[in-house]
């Protein structure tokens, strides 16, 4: 095992991992920008060091003086956590080549599969469904046009790079599909430098379900079964639960079965999740593969009771899996709600600004993961979240009970929060009898 890492992140994610090298004997250094100078989380790492301004492009984007810290902090390792540097190849190879360890995949996988067109090639390789669309990339509009045709419309124009939905635009017909390649194209430059796209049938009203694998570097993958993250708003996930509540015993297996095939496709180490959607008939498809932690990784957790940030950094440090594919038995089911520092009666308008009070919940099952508290400021600079309920008990209809308690008790003074809307999804008759989608929450109250 390591004996200090340097964490890349900050915030909520961080303290998680600073809390896991604790309980591993593992020292952690954290870094910080200006505007996160003083936050408590800090004062738990082993030691800190400030990389820049509050802007997220001038500190925790900044490759040279994250690996500085690193050098100076004399660390074995980087964990990168989500969001910022997580999923940049360039970041990776730059820590293999100052022979630092990248606690996570290696960069050729990491490339490959940040290409959503080369990831397709893989999957069906792979015999993991894809959605029918372009064999390839859209280069002229013509071929986009005549496989729209074939297909049938609706189509939906995809960029092969990024994602949180930049770059994505629906088709009705041949001429709104000319305008949404241009759209789509121009969109995905502008957001990250690529502007290529590729196109596939729009399958409307799907699930979203994705599968959490860890992989070691002994050739052992294990799925640790399914989340689903079907409600979202403008495809940014608002609740996420485990085990999805409306796909059957043998669509999971296979599910599951056909993510560890992506993943050994892949030459893929340590953690990562494979995405999918599932249309009305329960067909699943496969979307892209996340090659980090993700936000809602603690229902995972919750269910089956493996540490994944433990994991990350085994793998990591060359050791093997302590479990076996038939070693993993979810239990119960488990709910989290991303608590935002947003305004929903305001088109969720930020609310960044000082938490004058705050009352966290408790009780069996009830587990709130946050960086934040009584003084502290939400910083304008970064992401809004404030912090993560997650509840678990044995059934998901106690687990939405438990959740609707916990919400009640959680008080954040000072800002606005998602607080309200979460409760208004977990009454709506639609989620309590799992007749959702991904448009759940846009048809329901933006509209």
């Amino acid at each position: 095992m390591y004996k200090r890492i340097l964490i890349a992140n900050r915030g909520e994610i961080a303290l998680r991992i600073i809390r896991a090298c604790r309980e591993l004997g593992v020292e952690s250094v954290a870094i910080f920008s200006e505007a996160d100078r003083g936050a408590h989380y800090l004062d738990l790492a082993d030691e800190a060091y400030c990389v820049g301004p509050a802007k997220s492009s001038e500190s925790y984007l900044k490759i040279d003086r994250i690996i500085s810290a690193a050098e100076v902090g004399n660390v074995q390792a980087i964990h990168p956590g989500y969001g910022f540097l997580a999923e940049n190849s360039h970041f990776n190879e730059i820590c293999r080549s100052c022979q630092i360890d990248f606690i996570g995949p290696s960069p050729e996988a990491m490339t490959m599969l940040g290409d959503k067109n080369e990831a397709r090639k893989l999957a069906r390789k792979a015999d993991v469904p894809v959605v029918p669309g372009s064999d390839g990339l859209i280069e002229e509009e013509e071929i986009a046009l005549s496989v729209a045709r074939e297909i049938g419309y609706p189509v939906l124009v995809k960029a092969s790079a990024g994602g949180g939905g930049k770059g994505m635009r629906v088709a009705l017909n041949d001429l709104s599909l000319q305008q949404a390649i241009q759209q789509a194209r121009r969109e995905a430059e502008a957001a990250f430098g690529d502007g290529s796209v590729y196109l596939e049938k729009y399958v409307e009203h799907p699930r979203h379900v994705e599968v959490q694998v860890v992989a070691d570097q002994h050739g052992n993958v294990v799925h640790l079964w399914e989340r689903d993250c079907s409600v979202q708003r403008r495809h940014q996930k608002l609740i996420e639960e485990s085990p999805s509540p409306n796909i059957d015993q043998q669509t999971r297996e296979a599910m599951c079965e056909a993510a560890v095939r992506m993943i050994k496709a892949a030459d893929y180490t340590n953690v990562g999740t494979v995405e999918f959607i599932v249309d009305q008939e329960g067909n699943f498809y496969f979307i892209e593969v996340n090659a980090r932690v993700q936000v809602e990784h603690p229902v995972t957790e919750m269910v089956t009771g493996v540490d994944i940030i433990k994991a990350q950094l085994r793998i990591a440090a060359g050791e093997e899996l302590p479990f076996r594919q038939e070693d993993i038995t979810p239990q119960g089911a488990s709910i989290e709600c991303r608590i935002n520092a947003e305004n929903p009666e305001r088109n969720f308008q930020p609310c960044p600004g000082k938490i004058e009070s705050m009352f966290i919940p408790g009780g069996l099952g009830v587990r709130f993961d946050s960086h934040t508290h009584a003084g502290y400021t939400v910083s304008p600079f970064y992401d809004s979240m404030v912090g993560k309920l997650i509840v678990h008990q044995p059934t998901r209809r106690e687990a939405i009970q438990c959740m609707l308690r916990a919400l009640g008790e959680l008080q954040i003074q000072g800002i606005a929060t998602t607080c309200s809307r979460h409760e208004e999804i977990l009454r709506h008759a639609a989620f309590v009898e799992s007749r959702i989608d991904t448009t759940f929450v846009e048809r329901t109250w933006d509209q």
